[in-house]
């Protein structure tokens, strides 16, 4: 059985130590503030709170995909050394990442290198979601599975990862127009939170609508309880990832740690990073777990 690299894209919000340890290399989206171009780097040059910062006093941040030529230069390396590639994209629900640049970088490699193996995954998923995607599948790498049945255990999990999440501010979602300003106003005055998910075709949907962060928080724990395999006796691990709602994500985790007493290991906690973050704005706080079942539409 020949080696092979798992690789991925810098929305997937895991920390740059958290890549480095379990062996995945990145490749970064971009960001664009008042016209300048930066890179996603998973907050090594910027510090959330000064992203986050600009935002609130008013940035409208643009983003971009990874491009072919970013993969290329990842990637191309890794094959060089004799090495096979699972690569594992950002949702194509969310960016068109998956058809303009993944696809169009994947056939490039399997015409140059015949030999090589060259699997690409479209993980649907985002933020620590995609995360926790790239991690399991780390995890099974180490645990000795091979790049042909991990390729196919991921397009047969991939739907298994939940995420839900919720807003305490729709002022940034309202400057964005995803939000009309007439409901971004009533909802911040009533403490309104949409309660959403990821649904199967990788895009953001909102389920619900709850008043007040703490029950928002509880519908979070609620879905956890009713969807993660084996229920309370859930196994896996848990991530959650936040924009500077650090305290909120901390309430979450020991809620989660309190509920499902056989986790593997804590619940991890990340930052939003700054792709996702550039339409979010502050105040999010996701939730990502394994569920029994699939998700749906």
């Amino acid at each position: 059985m020949s080696d092979y690299k798992i690789t991925c894209c810098s929305t997937c919000d895991l920390a740059a130590s958290h890549l480095k340890k379990i062996g995945a290399d990145y490749a970064l989206y971009h960001y664009v503030i008042d016209g300048v171009d930066y890179l996603d780097d998973l907050f090594l040059s910027k510090t959330p709170a000064e992203f986050y910062g600009a935002i609130d006093a008013g940035a409208m941040p643009t983003t971009s995909q990874v491009t072919p030529e970013q993969l290329l230069a990842m990637l191309e390396p890794i094959l060089k050394e004799g090495l096979d590639v699972l690569h594992i994209e950002f949702s194509s629900g969310l960016s068109g990442g998956w058809e303009q640049s993944a696809l169009v970088a994947q056939k490039i490699l399997k015409e140059k290198y015949p030999a090589r193996k060259i699997y690409f995954v479209d993980s649907l998923a985002a933020s620590s979601g995609y995360g926790l995607l790239v991690d399991k599948a780390a995890e099974l790498k180490a645990g000795g599975m091979g790049i042909d049945e991990l390729y196919k255990w991921l397009e047969a999990n991939k739907l298994r990862v939940r995420h839900w999440f919720f807003t305490t501010n729709l002022t940034h979602l309202k400057r964005g127009g995803r939000v009309s300003g007439p409901a971004a106003a009533i909802g911040n005055m009533l403490n309104i939170c949409p309660v959403m998910d990821v649904n199967s075709e990788g895009k953001l949907i909102v389920r619900k609508k709850v008043m007040g962060k703490k029950k928002a928080l509880a519908e979070l724990l609620a879905k956890m309880r009713e969807q993660a395999v084996d229920g309370e006796e859930y196994s896996g691990k848990c991530f959650i990832s936040h924009s500077m709602r650090e305290e909120d994500a901390k309430t979450l985790a020991g809620m989660v740690e309190e509920t499902f007493k056989n986790l593997d290991g804590r619940v991890e906690i990340d930052n939003i990073g700054t792709v996702i973050g550039s339409h979010t704005g502050a105040g999010t706080i996701a939730l990502f777990y394994f569920s029994k079942d699939d998700r749906a539409i």
